[in-house]
C-alpha cells in the first residue's frame, strides 16, 4: 500500500497536469527561450502526450509548428493577470483536411482541466484565434465545463456576432465572438484577405497581445485593439499554441506584468 501511494504521489508531482497556483508576472518572463521547448509539454489528438511526428520543434530560433497532427504546445505553469505578447507568422504549407482552406491555428489562454478534454489535444480554454481573415476572434473552447465571456456586439447574418464598442451586450458560454472588422462575407478559403484585415500577409511577422486583467480580456493585433470581453470565466490557466493543419512559426512568447 505504501509503495502504491508513493508511486501515485510521484506521478502527480511530475505530471504536466499537476495542480499549482497560477502565476502573476512581476517582470517579463520569456516563456520561449529561443533554444528549446523547456517549460512546455505537448498534448496531441492522436498521440496524447507524445509528439513522434515532430509537430513542434525549434528551428532558427523559432517554434516551428508543422500542423501535421492536431494538438497543442502547453505551458507547464498557469497564469493570471498578465500581458501576453506573441510574435508569429504563417509558413507556406497547409495540410489536409484544410489544404484548400484558410490557414488556421490559435493561442489558447486560461486553459484548465484535463489535457485534451476539449478534443484534439486542447484544454478547456478561451481562444485568441489565428485564422486568415479572422485573427483576433474569440472562441470559447468547451470541455467538461463551459468557459464564458460577455461582450458588446453587433449582429450579422447567420447568427454571427461581431465585437462593437457600445453595442448590445451579450454573454456566451460557447461559440465565437468575431473581431470587429472580420469580413461579413468571409469564406473559408486558402489565402483569404478581408478589406480591413489587420493581420499581415503570409510570411510576415504579426504581433498578438492578450491582456488578462481580472475577469476581462483584451485582444490586440499589430498594436490595434480588435476585441474586448468582460465577465470572463475562468480567469487563469495555462497557455497553448495550437497545431491545426497550418504551418506556423512563433519567435517570441513573453509574459509581461500589467501596467
Amino acid at each position: 500500500m505504501k509503495w502504491s501511494l508513493s508511486l501515485a504521489l510521484a506521478a502527480l508531482v511530475f505530471s504536466p497536469a499537476a495542480f499549482s497556483e497560477p502565476r502573476t508576472p512581476s517582470r517579463t518572463v520569456k516563456l520561449f527561450n529561443g533554444k528549446d521547448l523547456s517549460g512546455f509539454y505537448v498534448s496531441m489528438k492522436e498521440n496524447k502526450l507524445k509528439d513522434p511526428k515532430g509537430v513542434f520543434s525549434v528551428k532558427n530560433g523559432a517554434i516551428h509548428v508543422t500542423g501535421e497532427e492536431w494538438g497543442g504546445l502547453t505551458t507547464v505553469d498557469e497564469w493570471t493577470n498578465y500581458h501576453l505578447v506573441i510574435e508569429w507568422k504563417w509558413g507556406g504549407k497547409n495540410l489536409p483536411p484544410r489544404a484548400d482552406r484558410a490557414r488556421d491555428s490559435g493561442i489558447l489562454v486560461h486553459g484548465v482541466g484535463e489535457d485534451g478534454a476539449a478534443g484534439s489535444g486542447w484544454l478547456e480554454s478561451i481562444e485568441y484565434q489565428l485564422i486568415e481573415g479572422g485573427t483576433g476572434d474569440m472562441i470559447l473552447v468547451r470541455g467538461k465545463t463551459r468557459p464564458a465571456a460577455s461582450a458588446e456586439i453587433e449582429k450579422g447574418a447567420n447568427n454571427q456576432i461581431y465585437w462593437k464598442k457600445g453595442g448590445e451586450k451579450v454573454t456566451r458560454d460557447g461559440g465565437r465572438i468575431n473581431w470587429y472588422g472580420r469580413d461579413r462575407n468571409w469564406q473559408d478559403k486558402l489565402g483569404y484577405r478581408g478589406p480591413v484585415d489587420v493581420e499581415k500577409p503570409v510570411g510576415k511577422w504579426n504581433k498578438s497581445e492578450i491582456i488578462a486583467r481580472g475577469d476581462t480580456l483584451e485582444f490586440y493585433l499589430n498594436g490595434k485593439l480588435v476585441l474586448e470581453a468582460t465577465g470572463v470565466r475562468p480567469t487563469a490557466g495555462k497557455i497553448q499554441l495550437q497545431s491545426e493543419a497550418a504551418e506556423v512559426l512563433f519567435r517570441k512568447v513573453e509574459m509581461r506584468p500589467l501596467k
